[in-house]
């Protein structure tokens, strides 16, 4: 599988974070309490939902299933300006991402596998220190093996 290398532009994002570890996963938590409330999100610039980790820059030096990190819950919206009171706004960053077309359930792990165990060593790239994100767009049927979304990961030049 060969990624798209894309710039991303800075995104503004609305949502609910949650500290979770790969041993300690609460990301049904998470969604399941930012759902209902995504709805009171007016100035949305798509329906497509975003799933992100914010990790610590040690997590993939020393990785182990029981590294925490924060992972997020969001919509991209047009300006900051009508938040929800329940919710937490969040700039992403902009720069280089590689992006992967992803079909199957998101419960399979081995597609993170060939990401950082295969794509990333054999590339002209390394991870960078910004946000990981998945865009779950209407193809997105969370657990099923026809689902599509997009990966995207931080790279910079090597």
């Amino acid at each position: 599988m060969v990624p798209g290398i894309k710039k991303l532009s800075e995104k503004k994002l609305v949502g609910k974070r949650l500290m979770m570890s790969l041993a300690d996963n609460k990301t049904e938590d998470l969604w399941r309490s930012f759902m209902p409330g995504r709805r009171g999100i007016t100035n949305n610039l798509t329906n497509d939902l975003i799933s992100m980790q914010v990790y610590k820059p040690t997590h993939f030096v020393d990785f182990r299933l029981t590294n925490e990190f924060e992972k997020w819950a969001t919509i991209e919206v047009a300006d900051f300006d009508n938040v929800p009171g329940d919710m937490e706004t969040f700039t992403l960053t902009g720069g280089l991402y590689a992006v992967f077309d992803y079909k199957g359930s998101s419960s399979d792990l081995r597609i993170f596998q060939y990401i950082f165990g295969t794509w990333i060593p054999n590339s002209d790239y390394e991870l960078d220190d910004r946000p990981h994100f998945e865009v779950l767009g209407k193809n997105y049927k969370n657990g099923d093996p026809t689902s599509e979304e997009e990966i995207w990961i931080p790279i910079r030049q090597k």
